[in-house]
């Protein structure tokens, strides 16, 4: 009884599975067809004779060169300077004790609850009158802290023995070396977690460049692909071409720290 109920709970994961990927897998392979193959019906799966001219006309063409680097300076600023933002704040929430600590950090979780899109008006006119729109900075600034990384980190921070910190402190460091020497390498499995959510969620961002930006020659990769396939809406291998260039990197990523990744979700859930 038991060994069916396990076969039948693979068969429907492994369909689950087959489900999730076959798309993914049909991009890949729709990016490497000729022009005009995978609108055939039923389309194909596998591309009659494999050619990369989708991925020459993205970077001698479409210019996607210079999105990809749109989106990787953005990307990779906004996970920098938000792990040290964040990680200096959980840090502060979980091992000091300041008058109002406790109202301001449960008010900070309670606005998790306010919807993104409520947002993007004030932060527009806030951006506006600091004269960034249509900069890079423009989409940078409401990344540089998150309400959820200052969360995740001051989870993390709090099961951190407050006895460290002390003999950090009587061997004469001061709060910024304590924070650089002690909490920053213990939070290492937090710290990357946080910079894959960071990472991923810039990088996939559509709505807020889309809003910051007005010169096409800044678009990051999803705006200036969603931008191309209003122009190119009958090329499906191009535009899979250009999904292929925009997932790829995320799923890079995900790859090699995954391990870092689950580590740090489950050491999360400490609580006070």
């Amino acid at each position: 009884m038991r060994t069916t109920k396990s076969l039948l709970l693979n068969t429907v994961l492994v369909c689950v599975a087959v489900m999730t990927v076959s798309p993914l897998l049909w991009m890949v392979s729709a990016s490497f067809m000729r022009t005009g193959e995978a609108s055939a019906f039923p389309p194909p799966v596998i591309p009659s004779s494999p050619t990369l001219e989708q991925y020459a006309s993205l970077f001698t063409r479409l210019n996607v060169a210079r999105y990809l680097l749109n989106s990787a300076v953005v990307s990779t600023a906004v996970t920098a300077i938000s792990l040290a933002f964040n990680s200096m704040a959980g840090f502060a929430f979980a091992k000091y004790r300041f008058r109002g600590r406790r109202p301001l950090f449960n008010a900070l979780i309670a606005s998790m609850v306010i919807p993104a899109q409520v947002t993007m008006l004030p932060l527009f006119l806030m951006l506006n009158k600091m004269g960034v729109i249509n900069t890079y900075l423009g989409v940078i600034i409401p990344g540089l802290a998150s309400i959820f990384g200052i969360f995740l980190i001051r989870q993390f921070a709090v099961a951190i023995p407050d006895s460290l910190l002390e003999a950090a402190r009587m061997d004469g460091a001061s709060d910024f070396r304590v924070y650089w020497s002690v909490i920053l390498p213990l939070c290492r499995p937090i710290l990357l977690t946080l910079a894959v959510f960071t990472f991923m969620g810039t990088w996939n961002d559509f709505m807020w460049p889309l809003i910051v930006m007005t010169d096409d020659a800044m678009y990051t990769l999803p705006v200036a692909l969603a931008n191309m396939a209003g122009e190119h809406v009958q090329d499906t291998e191009l535009m899979m071409a250009g999904a292929v260039l925009t997932v790829l990197p995320v799923l890079v990523l995900f790859a090699a720290l995954q391990r870092y990744y689950l580590s740090g979700i489950m050491a999360g859930s400490v609580k006070e």
